[in-house]
């Protein structure tokens, strides 16, 4: 059995996977838009935490952050809050070519924090604060693990490739390697149905469902608990909505079970806007 901390550990974990979908190897070019998004997380129906997203897709260039803070009942056991941003270009074929990725989590007990650079899907640098621990029960990180990889950010955003419907079976039918400086992992995606939704701001429409597959490569214990239990899950799922103007995909809803009752992730606002190519441009510009 499972002790409160274990499940909760449980939750993070699962929470943290849902919230990354997948990312598609190519999309066509001149897709052009901005996502507003506020979410509400909850654990057996009661509310534990809020979050916020805005993400930016341009010509050539992307840049997404998101914060939030854990509330009620889970701030009892572990408080905290957390950020965290990305930013990025696409390169031959609008493929992701390289990217920054920082983010900082502060709990009661701990802060942590990490930056990670990617170039042409290689881990270029990495800094961790504290430093990665020696434990000899994780399984290394070696120089292959750190090939082909996405930052947990970038790794949020499914590019559908060609010219049709966006919202179709297929769209579920990736798998995507992300590396957050501490923890090499798989997410593996398969679609299970469509679903209508309608935030209480923004988007109203159809989204895909996917299962989530959490598959665990290195940097990980393979005897903690929660490890072992998110790896077990089957019911994971994410709904999958459209950021207006662009071919991408991002998580409108997530949810899992865990030993305590359901974890859901979920927008009650959703605002995705196109935008020009001079607006994108003079954007770019400031950064």
């Amino acid at each position: 059995m499972l002790s409160l901390r274990q499940a909760v550990r449980c939750m993070r974990l699962a929470v943290a996977s849902l919230a990354l979908a997948a990312t598609a190897l190519s999309a066509p070019a001149r897709a052009q838009g901005k996502l507003e998004a506020h979410y509400t997380a909850s654990l057996a129906g009661i509310p534990i935490g809020k979050g916020s997203w805005v993400i930016d897709i341009g010509d050539t260039h992307y840049s997404a952050a998101a914060s939030g803070r854990t509330s009620g009942l889970l701030r009892l056991f572990i408080g905290g809050e957390g950020t965290s941003a990305a930013h990025g270009t696409f390169g031959r074929k609008d493929k992701f070519a390289s990217s920054i990725y920082a983010a900082t989590i502060v709990t009661r007990h701990k802060t942590t924090e990490s930056r990670i650079a990617i170039k042409d899907g290689d881990l270029a640098t990495v800094k961790l604060d504290p430093p990665r621990d020696k434990d000899p029960k994780r399984v290394p990180i070696t120089k292959a693990h750190e090939r082909g990889i996405f930052d947990p950010m970038t790794g949020s955003l499914l590019r559908v490739p060609g010219k049709g419907r966006l919202l179709t079976p297929k769209a579920c039918d990736y798998r995507v390697s992300v590396f957050d400086g501490r923890l090499r992992y798989d997410l593996k995606l398969a679609y299970r149905r469509m679903e209508e939704v309608h935030a209480d701001k923004g988007y109203a429409g159809p989204v895909v469902v996917c299962t989530v597959q959490f598959v665990p490569v290195a940097g990980f214990d393979p005897t903690r608990t929660a490890i072992r239990y998110i790896k077990n899950q089957r019911d994971m799922e994410v709904w999958l909505a459209p950021i207006a103007g662009t071919r991408v995909l991002v998580p409108f809803r997530a949810q899992t079970p865990t030993p305590i009752g359901e974890a859901v992730l979920e927008a009650d606002q959703f605002v995705s806007t196109p935008t020009s190519t001079r607006a994108s441009l003079k954007r770019a510009r400031k950064e």
